[in-house]
């Protein structure tokens, strides 16, 4: 009997009588599940005393014989027979197999699969290897198994669907070598990226279009399509556009908000999709009554209901409860209140459109974090990870703390992917915490150049670590310059200083620069540390230390003005200043998301043992809001500075001078005091400024693809002061200049672009303005 490999099924050879049948024992293996025999021949056993494998060189004969499962001398059927072989070829490890009774001997050909010597993908071009090879199962010198090769193929097919490339075909195919081995060979055909013709949207009547548009990540192909990656279609960037759609309307109030569903059509040609969003809005609800009702005897309803920071009247907000949530079950963690649960409970009053909020003081459960296991995390330090909760193991187990956790993990950045979930421990008041993570790239480098009216072409050159060494520290290094100046900066931060929330910072810095308003150049060299720590929910402290060298040369032998010639002569000098910031900021996590505000205060006092001292003071308070249904954004901004010299004069590079970031529509050091009353004067800066600016961006009514909007500016401010009553054009008037504009704003994929159209209503004689400004920021 022969058993043969000629797909998986088996036949019997002739048809011949049962003494013959006996005696020959000629069967072979066929391409059925079943084995054929004459309707004359009967059940034949076979006995072997010996059983003979050959053609195996990495299988051990031992491995083969337990698949086959034969005992010398026992007897086996047919059948049984039969289903050694399938076992035997069943196992993937031989490319054929075949069985050769001779008598009381049985011999087990065998022929293995070769090994894969590599593994290269071609064609691709849209996909990288790196993002590709990671997914793949078959591994260079290991077993080559079809069946896992064509997994791969389709693995790699799905990861270019994901990326919207529908059309991508993958065909695998094997290079013979010698010795057994083979090369695999995935050929990728990636043909054209499917784009998104015109994402449109049914059902939405409070917001246009063109406002939901701006939500989505998916966007549709516009005059830069060769160059954007997020106008072509990919269902995985469907569904998370459907979640940030509706966080969009729940944060604005809409709680009955609905996506009916989301259609994609192909367009005659089948060359894009047409993308329908169609939605229900539902009515936007208030806040209405909120108040604090507890049933914890220690916890007082009415302190927890002092941070309350919520009031009637204002748009309903699920993040703004949450965040009240977050507060009370602080402050009972401050005053030593365990299992204590804030449960906010809603009811609706269609008639008001409101909904009041009670939020009840619940004892929870008594359940304990036993453990915090974490798995992923090839490089990233388990401790990086652990400084994202707020509890540790033994304390009591809060799932809205473990969901906020699972958050500040994902914005580390550091994770293509976190998953944080609770799961039972040893016991019933114990749970472990499992977090599950997918490492992301985290460096980058970067060369390109950018470009501005008042400044010229530079060319830049970066390298940014924002997890080095797997510790959660950022690392950059950067590099700008031009034919006759330039600047190389380092800065490092500690995140969590001593295991706290603390940051430390590092930053270094060595540069030569040739002010565009002066004829003297400025060389500067220093060093500061600093420490950065939360205040309040939103407020945060800055404190720092400076140590530095600058020096102040005339290279080309011009004429400088007396108070510049003044610091040249000084030669260099050495600096040392403390200083602190405190910022405070609503306009990313406060309770309106169509509006906010920032205040930032800084001092710097110079004067510990260096050349230098003076005071320097600088405020800056901004607002944004967005109206017309979050179409038209506006922004209002005051800031002013102010330096007083201590028992000394302040230096031309210590003072203040005007720029775009202060008032547009006048060049870089354009408005303030001038060695002489006339516009070609050097400007000399000033010991104190003001400013404030009103804005308003809005869309132009062009096609959102294109990625244009508008913008109107209306900009007030002046730079004055100078120690010492020097003769100077502006010395000591308080001059205020205006300047009005617009502008327009282009999204591109090699950076934003804005053109500044400025036309200044109030100036001196001596300022230099500036009616035209082009900012262009690029890397490549």
């Amino acid at each position: 009997m022969r058993f043969q490999k000629r797909g998986i099924h088996t036949i019997l050879r002739g048809s011949l009588p049962r003494a013959l049948a006996l005696s020959c024992a000629a069967f072979a293996m066929g391409s059925t599940s079943y084995i054929a025999f004459p309707s004359a021949a009967y059940a034949q056993e076979f006995r072997f005393n010996s059983v003979a494998i050959e053609g195996n060189g990495r299988v051990s004969s031992d491995t083969i014989l337990s698949y086959a499962g034969i005992v010398r001398g026992q007897g086996v059927s047919a059948g049984e027979l039969n289903d050694a072989y399938q076992r035997v070829l069943g196992s993937g490890l031989f490319e054929s197999v075949e069985f050769v009774p001779e008598g009381a001997r049985l011999v087990i050909k065998v022929a293995e699969f070769p090994t894969v010597s590599r593994i290269n993908i071609e064609g691709n071009s849209k996909v990288s290897d790196d993002s590709l090879l990671p997914a793949i199962k078959t591994q260079a010198r290991r077993a080559y198994s079809p069946a896992t090769v064509e997994f791969d193929a389709a693995t790699i097919t799905e990861i270019y669907e994901t990326k919207g490339q529908l059309a991508a075909t993958v065909t695998p195919r094997i290079i013979r070598r010698n010795d057994n081995r083979v090369d695999v060979v995935f050929e990728v055909t990636e043909g054209k990226g499917v784009e998104i013709e015109r994402l449109t949207f049914v059902g939405n009547r409070d917001f246009s279009d063109t406002r939901l548009r701006r939500v989505l990540e998916s966007k549709q192909a516009g005059v830069f399509r060769f160059l954007v990656g997020r106008d072509t279609f990919a269902e995985d960037r469907v569904e998370f556009d459907k979640r940030v759609l509706t966080d969009f309307y729940t944060s604005r109030g809409y709680v009955d908000f609905e996506i009916l569903n989301v259609a994609a059509e192909f367009s005659r040609e089948r060359n894009a999709y047409f993308l329908t969003f169609n939605v229900r809005e539902g009515q936007s609800f208030d806040f209405g009554t909120v108040s604090t009702v507890s049933e914890v005897p220690e916890a007082d309803a009415a302190e927890f209901n002092k941070v309350l920071n919520i009031r009637s009247g204002q748009t309903y907000s699920p993040v703004a409860v949450e965040n009240v949530v977050e507060r009370m079950e602080r402050l009972a963690t401050k005053k030593g209140i365990d299992f204590l649960r804030v449960e906010p409970r809603v009811t609706r009053n269609d008639r008001s459109q409101a909904l009041d909020i009670e939020f009840v003081l619940i004892r929870g459960p008594r359940v304990f974090v036993e453990r915090i296991d974490i798995e992923g995390n090839a490089t990233t330090l388990d401790r990086v990870v652990r400084q994202q909760f707020r509890v540790v193991e033994g304390d009591p187990f809060n799932p809205r703390e473990i969901r906020e956790s699972a958050s500040r993990i994902r914005a580390l950045g550091f994770f293509s992917d976190a998953r944080v979930d609770a799961r039972a421990g040893s016991s019933e008041q114990q749970v472990i915490v499992d977090v599950d993570v997918d490492e992301a790239p985290t460096g980058s480098f970067s060369f390109g150049a950018n470009y501005s009216v008042s400044s010229g072409a530079n060319l830049i050159a970066s390298y940014s670590e924002s997890n080095f060494l797997g510790r959660g520290q950022r690392l950059s290094f950067n590099l700008t310059t031009q034919l006759d100046d330039g600047n190389l900066s380092f800065n490092f931060v500690e995140p969590a200083f001593l295991g706290r929330d603390v940051a430390f910072g590092l930053s270094a810095s060595y540069g030569l620069s040739n002010p565009s308003y002066s004829d003297h150049t400025e060389r500067q060299l220093y060093v500061s540390p600093s420490l950065t720590f939360p205040v309040s929910e939103r407020g945060r402290l800055a404190v720092r230390y400076r140590a530095g060298m600058s020096e102040l040369t005339n290279p080309d032998a011009n004429v400088l003005p007396d108070i510049i010639q003044s610091d040249v002569d000084d030669g260099r000098v050495f600096e040392q200043s403390v200083g602190y910031t405190y910022s405070f900021d609503t306009r990313r996590n406060g309770v309106n998301p169509n509006a906010g505000f920032s205040f930032k205060f800084s001092q710097d006092y110079a004067g510990l043992g260096g050349d230098v001292a003076y005071l320097r003071s600088t405020a800056e308070l901004a607002a944004e809001t967005k109206v017309m249904n979050e179409a038209v954004t506006l922004r209002a901004s005051i800031e002013g500075g102010a330096i007083k010299g201590d028992g000394m004069d302040t230096r031309v590079s210590d003072r203040f001078f005007s720029g775009t970031s202060i008032i547009r529509g006048f060049e870089p050091g354009g408005i303030g005091a001038r060695d002489q009353a006339d516009a070609d004067g050097v400007a000399l800066g000033g010991n104190y400024y003001a400013a404030a600016r009103l804005e308003a961006n809005f869309p132009l009514g062009l096609p959102e693809e294109y990625g244009i909007k508008g913008g109107l500016f209306l900009d007030h401010g002046s730079v004055w002061g100078l120690d010492n009553n020097i003769d100077a054009a502006g010395s000591d008037d308080l001059n205020w200049r205006t300047a009005i504009g617009a502008s327009i704003f282009l999204k591109t994929p090699i950076g934003p672009l804005r053109f500044n159209f400025s036309r200044a209503l109030q100036k001196e004689d001596y300022d230099s303005v500036q009616n035209f400004d082009l900012t262009i920021a690029t890397e490549f």
